[in-house]
């Protein structure tokens, strides 16, 4: 018999994977809404916390976050649970378009569904920002880095270099002796490159043009254990393995993947679903789909344990602060970046105020409101 909190991870990291459209900053802002607002499981500093210490390691960050929030809600069964709850209905999705796809040799029409669904999931971002920032950044140094992320983060500047910048302002601010730190020498970026960066070059020089199973499995192994940043970030590691080097696919037919990983929920990286069917058909895409994904559990089972070493450091915590603060700032300059697209016109702009208005008034949940986002595109499509 399932255990209760092991049962509770499940519910929460499917009812995510159906319903969480629109990146992983979305991602995060209804993650939050589910075990911080609702659920209680812990508060808004320690959720801020995971997002730092998901931000230092390669892979999918959202999908990292709902591992992070399994494995402190039941250990190691509700980490492997709420990766598999997460990714699997996604990708399941996904493979449904890619079906379709490869049938018909297009992708179905979802422009009036998206048209709905934005609008709302610039509220809840907002709503995650604006919340997560009352708890987080209580000092003044804390709202200095965030704002001076944003600022940077909208001029371009790259994402692993603000973290990194966050993390030295914290240590600037708050460095002790030696003797202080003594016993605890560890660098949270230090535990992605060993399975990832060293692991990229054996799998680079296996992975040849042919498209075996094993080539496969190897070629979206690598990937996802050395992706940082966004999902464009990800087009280019798709772009140079996939189209430049292997020729498996067309440029065509991977912009076509990643826009079905971006209009369908869960993971922006259930794109490897789709590439994975287009390669190898069925087994492909599941092929394509473990790999891509596994480093991510891997990651997240070695560094959920250290966080509370973290804490006890005052260096350490000292620099997490720093990167907790960055983190957030990104998250704002997502926000900024998704509400241009999203905030077309005045019905658009009406749409998101109203859902922020329901998000402050009620307690309804982040997935409902989206279903109804949903809902008023498709009537709004039809006049």
């Amino acid at each position: 018999m399932i255990d209760r909190p092991l049962a509770e991870v499940a519910r929460m990291a499917v009812r995510l994977g159906f319903t969480a459209f629109g990146g992983p900053a979305a991602h995060i802002a209804m993650l939050r809404d589910e075990v911080v607002t609702r659920r209680g499981w812990f508060d808004d500093r320690h959720f801020a916390d995971l997002i730092a210490i998901t931000n230092l390691i390669p892979g999918p960050n959202s999908t990292e976050m709902v591992m992070h929030a399994g494995s402190e809600r039941a250990g190691w069964r509700g980490l492997v649970v709420a990766g598999a709850g997460f990714i699997v209905p996604a990708s399941l999705i996904t493979l449904a378009f890619a079906w379709a796809y490869v049938r018909w040799g297009t992708v179905p029409e979802v422009g009036s569904i998206l048209t709905g669904i934005k609008p709302v999931i610039i509220a809840i971002v907002a709503q995650a920002v604006v919340g997560l920032g009352r708890s987080s950044l209580t000092r003044s140094l804390s709202r200095v880095v965030a704002l001076a992320v944003v600022l940077l983060g909208l001029a371009g500047l790259d994402e692993i270099v603000l973290l990194v910048g966050g993390a030295l302002a914290g240590l600037a601010v708050h460095w002790l002796p030696r003797a202080g730190v003594r016993g605890v020498h560890l660098s949270l970026a230090g535990w992605g490159f060993p399975l990832g960066g060293g692991l990229a070059p054996l799998l680079a020089v296996v992975a040849t043009t042919e498209a075996t199973t094993w080539r496969l499995l190897l070629t979206f192994l690598k990937i996802g254990s050395v992706l940082y940043g966004s999902g464009y970030v990800l087009i280019a590691f798709l772009e140079r393995d996939l189209v430049t080097r292997n020729g498996w696919v067309t440029e065509a037919q991977l912009l076509d993947a990643v826009a079905v990983g971006q209009v369908t929920p869960g993971p922006v990286f259930t794109t490897a679903t789709f590439l994975g069917y287009l390669i190898g058909g069925w087994t492909g895409a599941i092929v394509a789909t473990a790999g891509i994904f596994l480093p991510a559990f891997a990651l997240v089972a070695l560094t959920n344990p250290i966080l509370p070493r973290l804490r006890r450091s005052a260096i350490l915590a000292a620099a997490l602060d720093g990167v907790t603060a960055a983190s957030l700032g990104l998250m704002a300059v997502a926000l900024f970046q998704l509400a241009g697209a999203a905030v077309t016109g005045v019905p658009t702009a009406a749409l998101a105020v109203l859902a922020a208005v329901i998000l402050v008034r009620t307690r309804l949940n982040s997935g409902l409101l989206i279903a109804g986002g949903a809902l008023a595109g498709v009537v709004a499509g039809a006049f």
